[in-house]
């Protein structure tokens, strides 16, 4: 018996007692049960993740690797943060350890026959596995007796499956196109340019999809493990909605970190090539540091956070600038932190998404000239994935990122456009920026 499914037993045993109990049974709300284990060894989470029948389903690594989260399931689900918040209050005294996780989508302003704005769900199962700790967590929810969903919750439990493990990507590519294509994007930035010329806006962030199809089904699961291989310093995460339709990132940036009422979050932008080497990856980000231009892009994004967080949060501190090395490409980052005057995750999510490194400056002007001239739905990207709970949430932007369907993975990249800013250059840079996830799905053979 492995280590998983010997705890699983014993969250099953802990279920079955509930179930004769008779003040837990006809308790109402929400209730957790919640065990603990050692375990010294990193478990293969997104192994049994990715084997389990019940969706949604979600997987969380922060960039610094200190947790890893597995859910599965659901008892309850919202459609935007501050139904997600009101929740969370509620059901306080019955589940202070509560967390609700997800999505929230790029353009979160809702519209009429719009997209869906925000996929957060509150789980059935959360495995959390942090230092030499292991914490399996149950979900119960019902308004009227718990007995009924004490039943529901042991079905759920006798489906999980064991582990397999994730082999490695086999694929073969038979198409892929760009949206825009490279004339596009030159046609695009130069209105872009003209726009910001007349001053309409500061800066613009404009991205790109490149669909690739493959001759068989891409396991957005597997594309996972490869990706935590490689891209190191990333946050790791992936929304499974069914079998075959995922949504998986590989971002460097935070969009928030709220701890009690502290508040921490950055300015992400500004970026050079990487390199293998380490003299000449060192020699790109001198010059990176030294870029005016990267570095006016860099301090445009801090002064929006700044001006979004006036009257939520004071005492500001900006932290002196810093290189991020990734496997391709180098960026600017400035760290943001404050205190809250409420701790209010729906305020922070509304003030703070999108920033200026995803969407530009003004905001609105920049976000309708992206609705205008995208020639697609940015959907999930560039969005942000996360965690709301009462004592702490983190949200990482939704960048690097790959929606997965079927045979078809849309990979997504963007660069931010400021007066001076070639069109050519920042191809090349949304070429370097996608190659952390599309060197993933090609074929070593051919590399």
């Amino acid at each position: 018996m492995t280590i998983l499914s010997g705890c699983l037993q014993q969250l099953m045993s802990a279920v079955e007692q509930a179930l004769q109990d008779e003040a837990i049974c006809h308790a109402t709300g929400v209730r957790q049960l919640i065990l603990t284990f050692y375990s010294p060894q990193p478990l293969p989470l997104p192994a049994w993740l990715a084997a389990q029948p019940h969706f949604p389903k979600f997987y969380w690594q922060p960039r610094d690797g200190n947790e890893t989260v597995a859910v599965c399931g659901q008892v309850a689900q919202f459609t935007d943060p501050e139904q997600a918040g009101q929740f969370l209050q509620h059901h306080m005294d019955g589940a202070e350890r509560l967390r609700v996780w997800g999505l929230n989508a790029f353009d979160a302003l809702p519209q009429p026959g719009g997209a869906q704005q925000a996929c957060l769900f509150v789980p059935r199962l959360t495995l959390h596995q942090q230092a030499n700790t292991l914490t399996l967590t149950l979900n119960l929810s019902d308004p009227h007796a718990l007995q009924g969903d004490l039943a529901r919750a042991a079905a759920f439990l006798q489906q999980l499956q064991p582990a397999s493990p994730l082999l490695p990507l086999h694929l073969t590519l038979t198409h892929a196109c760009h949206q825009p294509d490279e004339a596009g994007w030159e046609a695009m930035l130069e209105r872009a340019l003209a726009a910001i010329a007349d001053g309409a806006m500061e800066k613009v962030v404009l991205a790109r999809k490149t669909v690739l199809t493959f001759s068989q089904p891409v396991d957005a699961w597997r594309m996972l493990a490869a990706s935590q291989k490689v891209n190191h310093h990333c946050y790791h995460f992936l929304m499974a909605f069914s079998p075959t339709s995922a949504f998986l990132s590989a971002s460097p940036e935070r969009l928030f970190l709220r701890q009690g009422d502290q508040l921490t979050t950055e300015a992400l932008a500004g970026t050079v090539a990487g390199h293998d080497d380490d003299s000449q990856a060192a020699a790109l980000a001198d010059w990176l540091m030294k870029s005016e231009k990267n570095q006016r892009e860099n301090w445009l994004v801090v002064d929006d956070i700044c001006r979004q967080l006036q009257g939520a949060a004071h005492g500001l501190d900006v932290m002196p600038p810093e290189i991020v090395r990734l496997r391709n490409v180098q960026h600017l980052r400035r760290g943001i932190h404050g205190q809250l005057r409420a701790a209010d995750d729906a305020v922070c999510l509304a003030r703070l998404q999108p920033t200026a490194a995803v969407a530009g400056l003004p905001r609105q002007p920049a976000r309708r000239f992206i609705l205008g001239h995208e020639p697609f739905a940015r959907c999930w990207y560039a969005g942000s994935a996360g965690y709301l709970s009462r004592s702490q949430s983190e949200f990482a932007v939704s960048l690097r990122a790959a929606w997965l369907e079927g045979n078809q993975v849309h990979l997504y990249a963007g660069a931010g456009i400021v007066a001076g800013s070639d069109p050519a250059q920042e191809w090349q840079e949304i070429e370097n920026k996608a190659a952390g996830l599309r060197t993933l799905l090609q074929d070593p053979a051919a590399q």
